[in-house]
């Protein structure tokens, strides 16, 4: 192993067994899962660090939004965390290019380290707390055959998660495409002019630093240009970030849920729809007496989400089910 990661807690592997556990562990974005172990990121060097899953009690999302961020307006809307609690306590905090890698890792963890919480300590307090006000409240009385349907719902609620990878990936792929037809045009020429003075001030730089420049002018010339091209490269067209490839990605995650769904008869919502959180609203919907049949429970479904907006406080729960499943609905304008 060129680069052998360093342990960030007491725990340790021993040589031979981290260079294999490093070697076939699962790469996602700049960290990593593997069978023993959790490969981290520095802000400059990926999978750097590590730390057994036996030393961790957390691993959880965060993410930082900037202003506009609860909007999704602006290139630099959000910036993406993976939070890992060990040790009684510590906590390394690794930056991440896209939020739905840290979705992907934590769905892996999910599956293959289920022990290990996917919340912070502060998410499962209001959690807890707000199971027993659900609890508490007063649930009017409903008929059996809404019972009947909750159930059936329940059903292929456990269904869709034996496959949590395929709604993960049908509702990133929905959130990426919305943002992508959503982004205006003159931000990517806003960033492709950003590139370019990047490109120039560093070409200016090397320029400098050889004709013995002061240490000043060729650092801050490098710190420019690492800035702005980190910051245009998020925004310019690439093979994964642009209109074919975006829609292609899509298309290939509903094809795939309609695939799995094929086996499954009388599926309550449609395939473009499968994802556990509209399943768990449909329930609430008839719970709360508004639906008794499915069909009817999808359309209170639909009708909350288009309340929804930027304007419309919500809890940080219901803040995430919305992102979750919104996208899906609005790219297929609500049918």
């Amino acid at each position: 192993m060129i680069f052998k990661p360093s342990a960030l807690g007491v725990a340790r592997l021993e040589p031979r067994e981290l260079e294999e556990d490093k070697k076939h562990c699962k790469k996602i974005g700049p960290c990593g899962v593997g069978k023993k172990a959790i490969y981290l990121n520095s802000f400059y060097i990926d999978r750097c660090y590590y730390v057994p899953f036996s030393s961790i009690s957390r691993v959880f999302k965060r993410v930082a939004m900037s202003k506009g961020g609860f909007t999704g307006k602006g290139m630099f809307a959000s910036m993406p965390y993976l939070v890992v609690v060990f040790d009684d306590g510590k906590e390394k905090q690794c930056n991440f290019k896209y939020e739905e890698q840290v979705d992907q890792l934590l769905a892996v963890l999910e599956k293959e380290q289920p022990q290990i919480k996917r919340v912070s300590a502060a998410a499962e307090q209001r959690l807890a707390e707000r199971e027993a006000e659900i609890a508490a409240q007063k649930k009017p009385e409903i008929s059996a055959q809404a019972q009947k349907n909750i159930q059936s719902l329940q059903r292929a609620q456990a269904y869709l998660e034996k496959r949590p990878e395929l709604s993960l990936e049908l509702s990133q792929a929905a959130r990426r495409r919305r943002a992508y037809q959503t982004t205006s045009p003159s931000y990517r020429w806003v960033a492709l002019a950003i590139t370019i003075a990047g490109v120039l001030a560093l070409a200016y730089g090397i320029w400098s630093l050889l004709r013995g420049g002061t240490f000043a002018i060729y650092f801050t010339l490098f710190g420019l240009a690492a800035i702005f091209m980190f910051a245009g490269f998020s925004v310019l067209p690439t093979s994964r970030n642009n209109r074919n490839s975006v829609i292609r990605r899509d298309e290939k995650a509903k094809g795939a849920m309609q695939n799995y769904l094929m086996a499954y008869t009388d599926f309550p919502v449609p395939a473009r729809y499968a994802h556990p959180v509209v399943l768990k609203r449909m329930q609430r919907a008839i719970e709360e007496g508004r639906a008794v049949w499915p069909n009817d429970a999808l359309d209170i479904v639909k009708k909350d989400l288009k309340a929804l907006n930027a304007s419309v406080q919500v809890s940080q729960e219901e803040y995430d089910e919305v992102v979750a499943i919104k996208a899906m609905f609005l790219n297929e304008s609500y049918q």
